[in-house]
């Protein structure tokens, strides 16, 4: 099985995202992320969805997305004609004795220290899954007290765009 990322363009509509999540479940492909969001188009959402599955059980998949009624478009990205971003908060101890070396490695993966309290910092991250992952193993050693990341955001290279063919 290898790793896939589909971006659809949907109707925003509620439902939806059970009908397009429960279509993978149906089959037993895990998906390991998923984010829905507006688009710059009104009444129209964009899902981005990775999952592990073959090349043949995936072109059926998008064949059946395609046939819901509210799925505009479904186009998958390849991650060398993509920009695709992971976010991702942790909550890390930092008291007096280690909080200049958890500050160190958050300037050294270009973070953000979002939240400020005397024994614990808050940190954004935005970036490829290496870099989080690196982020993540890094700052492992100060304790992490909470993690919370969305799924994978993707747009396609270039100046074509998904939705310009829906406006058109």
């Amino acid at each position: 099985m290898s790793t896939h990322v589909l971006s659809l363009l949907v109707e925003d509509t509620p439902g939806l995202l059970t009908r397009v999540s429960g279509l993978f479940a149906r089959r037993g492909f895990n998906i390991h992320s998923l984010a829905v969001g507006v688009t710059e188009v009104p009444g129209l959402s964009r899902i981005t969805v990775v999952v592990d599955v073959d090349a043949q059980p995936l072109e059926q998949v998008t064949k059946q997305l395609n046939k819901l009624v509210n799925v505009v478009k479904v186009v998958e990205l390849d991650a060398a004609a993509s920009v695709q971003r992971q976010h991702m908060l942790v909550k890390v101890r930092a008291d007096n004795g280690t909080r200049a070396n958890v500050l160190e490695v958050v300037n050294l993966f270009r973070a953000s220290v979002v939240d400020y309290s005397p024994d614990a910092l808050v940190i954004e991250i935005t970036g490829d899954q290496g870099k989080v992952d690196a982020f993540q193993r890094a700052i492992e050693p100060f304790g992490i007290k909470e993690i919370a990341q969305s799924g994978l955001l993707a747009l396609g290279r270039g100046p074509k765009s998904i939705t310009e063919r829906v406006l058109r």
